[in-house]
């Protein structure tokens, strides 16, 4: 009897245990909305009062949310909305566009036009005005936006419903030429007409080097703490966790913490041909000669050139379209990027790039790498000096 009862309750734990990792899992993946925001209560407070003036009161405002990816910025906003959502005057009061710069900057590499259209066609399907729309032509960008927010008006401007508009990757909407969109949006929200907030979210600082745009947005929200990276270690330790070790110790966090901090690209790097690993640094050496500006293949062919002219006895000279080809396959790694899209009128070879690796990650590589050539060794070490 007693052996079935034991048999019973480890059967019960397993089960509870199994729930408890797949309730868990499901956090730590889809990140809900529900349950406390640690660290960003004050953000979420200031966030969540200013867009409630926009939807009840008909006040036009702007904030945009800055953060290094993984730092709660949609996590952040998810909470603000749902509980927005909560208050009936606001749910029955205000409608909602997300646009996501990613799509708008990638239509707008030599299709400027088309870019736009394809905003304001977006706008017009989630404001479900395509029946108001049907054949009409305008003749510009701000005659189009301005008679779908008019569409929404119900009389006067605290009659008119509020129109809040969401910028995931915020800076590529700034990067877009004319910025077409974004002057558009703050000459209404600073203007009599319908009363819109745009939110805009990014992990980039430096575009807030536009004049226009510092002035424009008045309310910036900080939220640092990296919380992606948070769950990550937590799946790991729970990965641990089972009948006989029912709970996450110490020593399961510090075992996770080993394997996160693997450097993913430093592990690329080992699956590199010689060649490859030449380029990484060249690149390496431009990168200490020019102090971290962008280069081009060329460049990078050059630095190699004069490696291999030192060093012919030991290294094996490759063609140039072999080396393109190998940079280009750096390029499908991730381990290197274009500064700019693609453009017509720069041959590749000259398109600029950067490196997405650092000296220690490329140092630590080579320690490790099988088979590395002794001088390619001293020839990344002669670069650091």
């Amino acid at each position: 009897m007693g052996k079935r009862k034991l048999k019973e309750d480890s059967f019960e734990n397993g089960h509870c245990i199994s729930q408890v990792q797949k309730k868990l899992r499901e956090r730590f993946c889809h990140q809900s909305p529900n349950g406390k925001l640690f660290g960003a209560e004050l953000q979420y407070k200031d966030l969540l009062e200013l867009l409630k003036r926009t939807a009840v009161y008909g006040e036009s405002n702007s904030a945009l949310i800055i953060g290094p990816r993984g730092s709660g910025k949609t996590l952040l906003l998810r909470h603000v909305l749902q509980n927005l959502m909560e208050i009936k005057q606001v749910r029955d009061n205000i409608l909602q566009v997300h646009l996501n710069g990613k799509m708008y900057f990638l239509l707008s590499l030599g299709l400027l036009q088309t870019s736009d259209k394809i905003a304001l066609k977006e706008i017009t399907r989630q404001l479900n005005l395509e029946n108001v729309v049907g054949d009409k032509v305008f003749g510009s960008f701000a005659e189009n936006l301005a008679f779908l927010l008019e569409a929404l008006k119900t009389g006067d401007r605290a009659h008119s419903c509020p129109v809040l508009f969401i910028l995931d990757e915020f800076d590529l909407f700034v990067h877009h030429k004319n910025q077409t969109l974004l002057y558009n949006l703050f000459d209404i929200s600073q203007s009599a007409q319908t009363p819109i907030a745009v939110v805009g979210l990014t992990c980039r600082l430096s575009f807030l080097e536009d004049q226009t745009v510092q002035e424009v947005l008045q309310n910036q929200f900080h939220y640092s703490k990296d919380l992606q990276s948070l769950y990550r270690l937590l799946m790991l330790a729970l990965s641990n966790v089972t009948v006989s070790h029912p709970y996450i110790t110490v020593s399961d966090l510090l075992e996770a913490s080993k394997v996160y901090r693997m450097d993913s690209k430093a592990n690329i790097m080992h699956g590199l041909s010689v060649l490859e690993l030449c380029l990484i640094i060249a690149m390496k050496h431009l990168n200490d000669t020019y102090e971290g500006e962008p280069f081009n293949f060329q460049m990078v062919y050059n630095e190699y050139q004069k490696f291999v002219q030192r060093k012919a006895h030991t290294v094996y000279s490759f063609e140039k379209p072999v080396v393109m080809k190998a940079f280009e396959h750096l390029q499908h790694l991730e381990l290197i990027k274009p500064v700019e899209g693609p453009s017509a009128s720069v041959p590749r070879e000259y398109l600029l790039m950067k490196l997405l690796l650092d000296n220690s990650q490329i140092m630590d590589a080579l320690q490790v790498y099988p088979n590395c050539p002794t001088d390619v060794k001293q020839w990344a070490t002669s670069s650091v000096n």
